[in-house]
């Protein structure tokens, strides 16, 4: 009887991801809250919910899929090609935003919940990605002709969170080298060298290298190939978007490199290869719909999950740490990066607010607490610190990103055109 209620929940489910999106469109509603909401309203019933700690290995594996499709489909989004100046307000928001967000989401965890800094600097790094897609408004939509096509501040959220999903790795290591100092008695400062020169450095470069060489090599291959078996470009199976994400991921990982940062590497990469083929529509839509099944899924057993133990497991102290870093810190941090970066004062605050937090800082979470046992006496709170800023990031983010992009693109079509 079990397996027969999960099947026609998965059917609901996927009809679902389907239909709600067509819903909720042009309101101030989002399919993340949607599935959100159904799974902690179906939590008051007699069901199971996940619960993290106990399903920690499952949890960091779905995630994990989740955030590597995601990031596939992000990369054959983005029109324009990679540059320092065409894509600014991405580095800035990488180089500046980024590590002021953690900064202050540690200093945060440490004053009001006391904890020493290996498991705040964890919170803070497992929160500092973002993730457009649980607000679909804000990121890029299907590939173009056009390079020009995009608005700053849709690019900007989408490259952000293509990158920073790769690039919060180091932090989240730098947090389990701390807890493995203080355990083993060495100083504060002994891991930072390492830390620097191997989860920095080199495994940035291993994970950016393999999606340059995978994505060149796929690229050749899709469009340029001479058997005709080879060039899939003319087959138009969007399936072969799973098979480069799975390829380059478990490439870079195996070198030890950061396999997200590679997926959305090879992404832009291939789409680079021949930027106004119709294959990457055709890959493009394969990803968002397996992308749209799995954020379902998450975020409905993520409802469940956070009726059942989040937020009884919530303190008020956490819930403060997820309100100032939703409100106040990426805001804030965001606004600091972009000054200077040219673009519009309206654009630029849109920008800064909408550091949505999503599947990503599920994952990362999962990781560091698989990979140590040092955290296990925060392990509640941080997983409930982790959903509640999720949710909270969902329900407001969610809300307002339909009226305050529409507002933006009205203003950007009355505006006249610069000379």
């Amino acid at each position: 009887m079990l397996s027969d209620a999960v099947y026609l929940a998965m059917g609901i489910g996927a009809l679902g991801a389907a239909v709600v999106p067509r819903l909720v469109f042009r309101r101030p509603l989002s399919m993340p809250m949607v599935f959100l909401a159904a799974g902690m309203l179906i939590a008051v019933l007699p069901v199971p919910a996940v619960e993290p700690e106990r399903d920690r290995l499952w949890v960091e594996h779905a995630t994990e899929l989740c955030v590597i499709v995601s990031l596939m489909g992000a990369g054959l989004a983005l029109n324009r090609p990679v540059g320092l100046r065409s894509w600014s307000s991405p580095w800035r928001l990488l180089g500046i935003s980024m590590p002021l967000t953690i900064a202050a989401t540690a200093t945060a965890a440490a004053l009001l919940l006391d904890w020493p800094l290996a498991p705040a600097l964890l919170l803070a790094a497992a929160l500092s990605p973002t993730d457009p897609v649980l607000a679909a408004e804000v990121r890029v939509g299907e590939p173009t002709d056009d390079k020009d096509d995009e608005d700053e501040v849709r690019f900007s959220l989408t490259a952000e969170a293509g990158l920073n999903d790769g690039l919060a790795f180091p932090f989240v290591l730098a947090a389990l080298a701390v807890a493995a100092a203080s355990g083993s008695g060495g100083t504060a400062t002994d891991w930072l060298g390492q830390w620097f020169l191997v989860d920095v450095l080199a495994r940035i470069t291993v994970g950016v290298g393999v999606g340059l060489v995978t994505g060149w090599l796929l690229g050749r291959m899709f469009f340029r190939a001479r058997p005709s078996a080879l060039r899939l470009s003319e087959h138009m199976e969007g399936f072969v978007a799973l098979g480069a994400t799975f390829l380059t991921y478990g490439a870079a990982e195996l070198l030890h490199g950061y396999g997200f940062l590679s997926v959305f590497v090879t992404a832009c990469t291939i789409r680079a290869a021949e930027h106004s083929h119709g294959y990457h529509n055709v890959l493009h839509e394969f990803t968002e719909q397996i992308e749209r099944l799995l954020t379902a899924f998450l975020l409905f057993l993520l409802g469940g999950y956070l009726i059942a133990y989040g937020l009884p497991a919530l303190t008020w102290q956490g819930a403060v740490v997820a309100l100032v870093l939703v409100l106040v810190v990426r805001p804030a941090a965001g606004w600091v990066g972009l000054i200077g970066s040219g673009t519009d004062v309206r654009e630029r605050l849109v920008t800064a607010v909408f550091g949505i937090r999503g599947i990503g800082s599920l994952f990362y979470l999962a990781y560091a607490l698989g990979h140590s046992d040092r955290f296990s006496s925060h392990a509640q709170q941080l997983w409930a610190v982790v959903a509640f800023t999720v949710l909270l990031s969902v329900l407001l983010h969610g809300a307002a990103a339909t009226p305050v992009i529409r507002h933006l693109d009205r203003l950007r079509r009355s505006s006249p055109p610069p000379p």
